[in-house]
């Protein structure tokens, strides 16, 4: 077990998008003439994204960079591009951009394959820097695609300080990118583990329940909340464990564990189709796939699977 940059402690399963490397020189990006050198530079890359996919670069040996001149061929948009970053010692500057073609075209061109960013992650054959400078890109990228016009007054912004920020030329209002936090908590009682099936996950995937923060809370009361929301369970003590980016499209998962002061469950039919309390021999059975019934916990690059493997084994 080892400690991440964060302070907290890692099992050997490792979760997909905290590796992020890249220097992102905010005190530097707010100047053009800066950032124009920096994508001339030989070693420049862009990372280009569709609506839905990732656009990798070559066929042997995939690759998230793209020369600055194929991403404008392609149609990618210089006044666009996001500057996502570069290494520690000023090299391998590298930005973000969409394309509008669809992923059929995209697949129709030569040494060019189009894969969404959580089958991307599955795979693990990218190194977690990269899938970790993807996720960066994809929220970004997402961001500028859905608020091209000013919330105030209604005008097209345009891109500032390397993708950063959006100014209104008509009203002066400036925008910034959003991230939008997320409890995640594994709840328990004694030696059973609350667990929980949303509708969207694939069928035998058992899950710890999550939600989005409402304005005015703090992690604590939103964990008490949502659980109480879902599954009518009361919660005592809530300890923030981990924290993840989550790149569908921009959330920061922020885990956590909490001891409930209640088992009755009243499930809301809304959010969830099961929701019960595991047995710790049961939970161990779901992490090894020998569950009699199939069912089984996320894949290890979510922050669910670690708060669950993480309880397993007596880290949390």
């Amino acid at each position: 077990m080892t400690a991440g940059q964060d302070g907290l402690h890692r099992s050997p399963h490792i979760m997909s998008f905290i590796d992020n490397t890249l220097e992102r020189q905010s005190a530097l990006r707010t100047d053009a003439e800066w950032l124009r050198g920096r994508f001339t530079r030989p070693d420049a890359g862009v990372v280009l994204l569709t609506p839905t996919q990732i656009v990798l670069n070559g066929d042997d040996t995939p690759s998230i960079r793209h020369r600055p001149e194929k991403a404008l061929a392609l149609g990618a948009k210089r006044e666009e591009m996001v500057f996502l970053g570069e290494e520690a010692d000023g090299t391998r500057p590298l930005f973000a951009a969409a394309l509008t073609k669809s992923e059929e075209e995209v697949e129709a061109l030569p040494n060019l394959t189009g894969i969404d960013l959580r089958t991307l992650a599955l795979q693990g054959l990218l190194p977690s820097e990269d899938i970790s400078a993807l996720a960066q890109a994809r929220a970004m990228v997402h961001w500028h695609q859905s608020h091209k016009f000013c919330s105030r007054c209604g005008h097209p912004s345009n891109m500032a300080e390397g993708g950063y920020r959006r100014d209104c030329p008509s009203c002066g209002s400036q925008h910034f990118p959003r991230t939008d936090p997320v409890v995640i908590m594994l709840i328990t009682h004694e030696d059973k583990a609350l667990l929980g099936r949303p509708p969207r996950l694939a069928p035998g995937i058992f899950t710890t329940l999550a939600g989005f923060m409402e304005p005015g809370e703090t992690i604590e009361q939103a964990v008490r909340r949502e659980t109480m929301e879902e599954a009518g369970i009361s919660v005592g003590d809530v300890k923030i464990v981990a924290n993840q980016p989550w790149p569908f499209p921009a959330n920061l998962m922020l885990g956590c564990t909490g001891e409930a002061t209640s088992t009755e469950i009243s499930m809301d039919d809304n959010e969830l189709e099961a929701c019960r309390w595991c047995s710790r021999a049961e939970v161990q059975q779901m992490l090894d796939g020998t569950h009699p019934a199939g069912d089984r916990v996320p894949p290890p690059i979510s922050i669910a699977y670690q708060l669950i493997s993480g309880w397993i084994s007596g880290r949390y």
